[in-house]
């Protein structure tokens, strides 16, 4: 008799752990559910994460783009007003400076050059043909306001003085155009001659001989090409 409870007393604790498992593969279940709906949230997290960044890339991208057409219209704004304001850049195609400056040299001159002081005796400098103002051309300062300049046998003198003006730049010796030539420069012009006295179109021959202040565009400063010709201009 009390064999026979003994094992249904058994049979009742199996039953008990039967049940005990069952509840913790419901307990597993369940955790497993929540894991999954944690890893889907933290992948349309990463998803929507993403989306932002793409935005964020382009709207970079784009700010990026508008900087660099800001950057270069305000380049080019900056190289006209040098150009046109600033620098002068010029292409020489005739002789009449020669040996100082050659047929064909690509010259910068400085428009500010005479911003704060007189053009001097000397100088080459860029100008408006006084004969056809659509034309520019490139000289030598000879005579400055209000001097007289007296040419003789190739040779220049300046007012009254008894020795002639020293010319080491001419190209070779002086033989045509000569003179004798008078000129009495007025106030607020200045005498133009050409380095190669014997190839050269100036003051010597135009119509109106002199050239104003105002018409002087600038002083020219050096050859930049060719390369073997870079230098200073005296």
């Amino acid at each position: 008799m009390s064999k026979e409870i003994k094992n249904e007393n058994l049979d009742v604790e199996d039953m008990e752990v039967i049940d005990l498992n069952e509840d913790l593969e419901e307990e597993e279940e369940k955790e497993e559910t929540e894991d999954l709906c944690e890893v889907d949230l933290e992948r349309r997290f990463n998803e929507k994460t993403s989306e932002e960044r793409e935005v964020e890339v382009k709207q970079r991208k784009k700010k990026e783009f508008f900087s660099l057409i800001v950057t270069f219209l305000l380049a080019m704004a900056v190289a006209l007003v040098f150009k046109n304001y600033v620098i002068i850049n010029a292409n020489v195609p005739t002789g009449s400076m020669e040996n100082t400056i050659m047929p064909g040299d690509n010259l910068f001159g400085y428009r500010l050059a005479y911003l704060n002081e007189e053009p001097q005796r000397g100088d080459i400098v860029f100008f408006y043909a006084p004969d056809d103002e659509s034309q520019k051309y490139i000289k030598r300062i000879i005579g400055l306001p209000g001097e007289y300049i007296y040419i003789t046998e190739g040779k220049i003198y300046i007012d009254n003085n008894e020795e002639p003006l020293d010319e080491p730049y001419l190209k070779e010796e002086w033989t045509k155009g000569t003179g004798t030539f008078v000129f009495q420069v007025p106030e607020g012009h200045y005498f133009m001659l050409g380095d190669n006295r014997n190839n050269s179109h100036d003051a010597r021959f135009w119509i109106n001989t002199y050239v104003s202040r105002e018409k002087i565009i600038g002083k020219a400063l050096f050859v930049y090409y060719p390369f073997n010709r870079i230098g200073g201009l005296e």
